[in-house]
């Protein structure tokens, strides 16, 4: 950044005990030292905190990544069991459901469906549908 050589330095030597002169230059030269110490001190401590910082933000998204990820896990395992349960029909799946689920919930037992693949519904003949249906009325 700086391109500061020799020659501009024995300059700046010259300068400063021309102006400051021969008895305080020496007092000048440490004063200054100190003051460029500080300012190196209090930079290296920013960069050292925003550094943390920065850390911090990195462990943050981690978690929440990860978090990210246990919740599409358990959806997974949901959708998996869902599917066998459609594929299976019966108790099992929903026992399986129950296995697969990692997080705190009630499995509600349901009763297995009234009709296999093979079976129809019996479909009611026309005029018993008109004796049992009431008449739709628009108000």
């Amino acid at each position: 950044m700086f391109d500061i050589g020799f020659s501009e330095l024995i300059v700046c030597a010259i300068v400063g005990l021309i102006v400051i002169g021969p008895e305080r230059l020496p007092e000048a030269v440490r004063t200054v030292g100190l003051w460029v110490g500080r300012i190196k001190r209090s930079l290296r401590e920013t960069r050292e905190e925003l550094e943390r910082q920065v850390g911090m933000e990195d462990v943050r998204r981690q978690l929440h990544t990860e978090e990210m990820m246990r919740t599409l896990d358990n959806m997974q395992e949901e959708i998996d069991a869902a599917l066998n349960y459609e594929r299976m029909g019966s108790k099992a799946a929903l026992e399986h459901k129950a296995e697969a689920v990692t997080t705190e919930t009630t499995v509600v037992e349901t009763e297995p469906p009234l009709l296999t693949q093979n079976e129809t519904i019996p479909i009611p003949s026309p005029q018993i549908l008109e004796k049992s249906a009431p008449p739709i009325t628009r108000h």
